[in-house]
């Protein structure tokens, strides 16, 4: 039987699975912001940046604070850190199967 991973992870890559999502928390990286000013390089429309908001907002991505009419967003890494350590063990089995292969080649 094959495990699953956990749900969180699971709502993490699926909001990593979209470019413009990706450089929404790329520009998020570089600090906090306003919805106003993070939709502006984009080219869709207002109610696509806001569901895309959403996606990475359900995955804990993002924060959000609400003052009056403005939206701030912040950047909330520690999702990622789980991704990573997914990824990680994946880099692991190839640099062992890479090491296997070079010593297979070195011996011809």
């Amino acid at each position: 039987m094959v495990k699953s991973p956990a749900p969180d992870l699971d709502a993490t890559f699926a909001a990593l699975a979209h470019p413009t999502r990706r450089a929404i928390l790329a520009r998020l990286a570089e600090g906090e912001t306003s919805v106003k000013e993070l939709a502006q390089p984009f080219e869709v429309s207002a109610p696509a940046i806001s569901r895309h908001l959403r996606v990475l907002e359900d995955a804990g991505l993002l924060t959000r604070e609400v003052d009056g009419r403005v939206h701030r967003i912040q950047l909330e890494a520690e999702p990622l850190a789980g991704a990573l350590d997914w990824i990680a063990r994946y880099g692991r089995f190839w640099e062992a199967e890479l090491d296997s292969l070079e010593r297979f080649l070195g011996r011809r």
